[in-house]
């Protein structure tokens, strides 16, 4: 599989990294932020944006540092349709587009840096899989 170099989206907001497979072209979106705990505690962090995850997920390292504690605990279906169970807290997690203090994943070993669809339409974004960029959602009060 080639792997093309990565392709600045927005400079110094998002990235996106393409591979092909054959015919098939698949693509990951990247984007950088700034997650802060309770005690006011911050950390630069890169996250994947993906469409797929519910909630946002931290690596164990980041929400330790930040001093999170589990809320509670909620089961999640991986991509693969292995099951899962992760502790839940939340913090105020901020990216160009916008900040919301928003529900995240207490990841453990393994688990990947992401950025999941609560938290953007927290922010009333949308991901745009097109041209690979976040956009303001179109906000229904019906």
């Amino acid at each position: 599989m080639a792997l093309e170099r990565f392709h600045l989206v927005s400079p110094g907001q998002s990235r996106t990294v393409n591979a092909q497979k054959g015919l098939l072209t698949m693509g990951l979106s990247y984007i950088e932020g700034t997650v802060t705990g309770p005690s006011g505690v911050s950390r630069s962090v890169e996250f994947l944006i993906d469409s797929g995850a519910i909630y946002t997920c931290l690596p164990r390292e980041i929400w330790q540092a930040l001093g999170l504690q589990p809320a509670r605990s909620s089961r999640f279906v991986l991509a693969d349709g292995t099951p899962i169970e992760r502790n839940v807290s939340e913090c105020l997690l901020s990216i160009p587009q916008g900040s919301a203090h928003t529900p995240v994943v207490l990841g453990e070993a393994g688990d990947a840096t992401l950025l999941g669809v609560v938290t953007l339409e927290e922010m009333g974004l949308v991901f745009n899989p097109f041209n690979r960029t976040l956009q303001p959602m179109r906000m229904m009060m019906a």
